[in-house]
């Protein structure tokens, strides 16, 4: 069984097409500070909490920021976009997402394995950040079918109990449980309750990568989510805490393996678990 789509280029690949025209390398890491301790020749960086985020709304910047964003890196509409960052791409599938979801019709493509891949391979680095002109990158209107917003989800779990739809939570096992309200090794972030959405499936989406960043095989990632239900013939909806890690999840369901519908659920646990009339499910008990 092969990925259903061509979204995935490999380090040879990349290094081979450096100083290819038109192909644009973005890195995009949790970890804001790695890029300037040396990056691929040409990439650029892109950070995801300043340059995705509205600076006092807690949502996104519109359509014209992403434009201004893309304009100001130099690309242009016809340009391949290769993101790759830190942690088995972990944020560099959330630009992914959040660039998909925001209307850009650029081809764009991870780079399995991402920079922890590129980085024990030996690959060229360079502390120099590149140069480009800027461009009058066009106008964008976002695909709401791949976003989820609180109260869809409130009205999802009537599909999910009834068997149409499915409801994806990848963070940790004992987020999922409610035990505790963070990553583990991550502070406490303002969670107020612990838990998880009810219906739904626990599968953390670090179970969709090898060791070395890669994602796992196509018959692997098909085994791993309909053996918990979640197949394509449903309506699916991913969330963690504040939708980074489910968008690396949502790459793999709609991008890999090709389910029709998937949304991210932004919103996430820092909002379900703080809003009040929201229904939870907690199976941890201290006890």
């Amino acid at each position: 069984m092969d990925y259903a789509k061509d979204v995935l280029v490999n380090t040879d690949w990349v290094e081979q097409n450096l100083n290819t025209p038109g192909i644009r390398l973005i890195e995009v890491d949790e970890d804001i500070l790695l890029y300037d301790t040396g990056h691929a020749p040409g990439a650029v960086k892109v950070d995801w909490q300043r340059d995705f985020w509205h600076p006092v709304e807690r949502d996104f910047i519109g359509p014209d920021g992403v434009s201004a964003l893309l304009g100001k890196l130099g690309i242009k509409d016809g340009d391949t976009l290769v993101l790759y960052g830190d942690k088995s791409n972990w944020w560099a599938a959330y630009a992914y997402w959040f660039l998909s979801y925001s209307g850009v019709k650029n081809p764009l493509k991870l780079m399995n394995g991402g920079r922890q891949k590129w980085i024990a391979e030996g690959r060229p680095t360079t502390t120099d950040a590149p140069e480009h002109a800027a461009t009058q990158y066009p106008q964008l209107q976002r695909d709401d079918s791949l976003r989820a917003y609180r109260d869809e989800v409130k009205a999802h779990l009537q599909s999910v109990a009834g068997g149409q739809g499915a409801l994806v939570d990848v963070r940790s096992p004992d987020e999922f449980s409610g035990k505790v309200t963070h990553m583990p090794t991550y502070p406490q972030e303002g969670v107020l309750r612990g838990g998880h959405i009810p219906g739904a499936r626990s599968i953390p989406w670090a179970k969709a990568t090898n060791e070395d960043g890669t994602f796992k095989s196509a018959d692997e990632l098909s085994a791993l989510y309909g053996g918990e239900g979640v197949t394509p013939d449903k309506d699916v909806i991913a969330y963690c805490r504040i939708a980074e890690r489910s968008s690396h999840t949502w790459f793999v369901l709609r991008e890999l393996l090709g389910y029709p519908k998937v949304r991210n659920y932004d919103g996430s646990w820092t909002e379900w678990g703080n809003a009040v009339g929201m229904p939870i499910e907690k199976t941890y008990s201290e006890d």
